[in-house]
């Protein structure tokens, strides 16, 4: 009995936890400022203790979110790769790389601090997206669907400055044919261009 007294609470705290990071990815993807950490655990249902239980400061809440965003990414390649072709895999993770971009926008303040302070490191997750877009990249070349001669860094490049430009919700069918006009040049051939 009292193992299961025991079992309960921590799948309460795992599934609040859960909760706090949907909804502040969410608010972080659609706000303008930085939403506080009261509306974040009023829009979980959750009291402000529970929050900070979970994440005793926005540093630790922002890290959060940026961390599992990074590993939707990371992973969402493979996951991609086991269901779609690479051409297909590789737009559709475009589309995630835009909700990532979107999210840090909303917690942009605290996350560059955190950068600068070395608490989050860029270059380590810089890596990571890399090697994510090489993976989808590989698979492609393999396959003959996807252009040999495009590093991920450009590709990286080019999604930068379309959801720099694109990003904001108003402007998703710019994104979305900006987005497409990119996958018609990585699987065309070079000699096809005029």
């Amino acid at each position: 009995m009292a193992a299961a007294q025991t079992r309960r609470p921590r799948a309460d705290a795992t599934r609040n936890r859960e909760q706090l990071l949907d909804v502040a990815t969410r608010l972080f993807a659609s706000a303008d400022a930085e939403p506080s950490m009261r509306a974040i655990a009023n829009e979980a249902g959750v009291g402000i203790a529970t929050l900070y239980r979970h994440f005793p400061t926005r540093e630790s809440l922002v890290d959060a979110v940026y961390q599992d965003q990074v590993l939707r990414l990371t992973a969402g390649a493979r996951e991609l790769l086991a269901e779609l072709d690479p051409p297909a895999a590789l737009r559709r993770w475009m589309d995630l790389f835009g909700d990532w971009i979107a999210t840090k926008n909303g917690m942009l303040g605290t996350l560059l601090a955190m950068v600068e302070s070395g608490e989050i490191a860029h270059a380590h997750t810089r890596g990571q997206l890399l090697a994510a877009i090489n993976e989808i990249l590989e698979a492609g070349r393999t396959s003959g669907q996807l252009r040999a001669d495009v590093p991920a860094e450009d590709i990286a490049a080019a999604l930068i400055g379309i959801f720099t430009v694109a990003g904001s919700p108003e402007h998703e069918a710019l994104a979305a044919r900006l987005l497409n006009l990119l996958m018609d040049g990585l699987t065309s051939s070079p000699g096809t261009r005029l």
